[in-house]
């Protein structure tokens, strides 16, 4: 209802205009015009200051900055290495099932055939029937492909051993053979 009244009171300012411009003259309506931009533009000018300081944009001062990098640098400080402990730890297990799973394709190589691999058929022999000698007599493909340790390096095969049937073994984290990182199949 108030809406209507609004309305109605627009359309009555106008017709009013409109017969005071009829009557007095178009210089009277460009006064009027003039009159009503003026005041429109000195209100839509308080309304716009109003609203800039409202939403003015505040940034971070440089010591907030600095205090929120700390406490970053400290949290990762704290977590990174927790992290990467147990990459490694995860690295070695995996390596660790790899050397099971070989192993039990060789004791199955060494049932069907007699014999291990030589070092000179390598682990290629638990996935393709070597064509150096001795040749397996009852060959079949123990593994889908040759599994490399938590490091993505090849393991170290050598047949035969010196105090087992066969040597199996990765250089581990730090990738040198003969140090005391390294993982072998006996020491499980």
């Amino acid at each position: 209802m108030e809406q209507d009244i609004t309305l109605w009171a627009w359309i009555l300012w106008l017709l009013k205009v409109l017969i005071l411009a009829a009557l007095i003259g178009i210089p009277f309506l460009v006064i009027v015009v003039l009159v009503s931009q003026a005041v429109y533009n000195k209100f839509a000018k308080r309304i716009e200051k109003s609203l800039e300081d409202k939403y003015k944009q505040k940034g971070f001062t440089l010591i907030e900055v600095l205090v929120v990098l700390i406490i970053l640098g400290l949290i990762a400080a704290i977590i990174v290495p927790r992290i990467t402990g147990r990459v490694d730890e995860a690295k070695i297990e995996t390596t660790k099932i790899q050397l099971k799973a070989i192993k039990d394709a060789l004791e199955q190589y060494k049932l069907d055939n007699g014999m291990y691999p030589t070092t000179e058929q390598g682990l290629k022999a638990l996935v393709e029937k070597p064509t150096t000698p001795p040749e397996p007599p009852r060959w079949r493909k123990y593994l889908d492909k040759v599994p490399k340790d938590g490091w993505d390096r090849d393991f170290i095969y050598i047949s035969p051993g010196v105090n087992h049937p066969y040597e199996l073994r990765s250089k581990g984290p730090d990738g040198e053979e003969g140090t005391e990182d390294d993982i072998d199949v006996w020491n499980l």
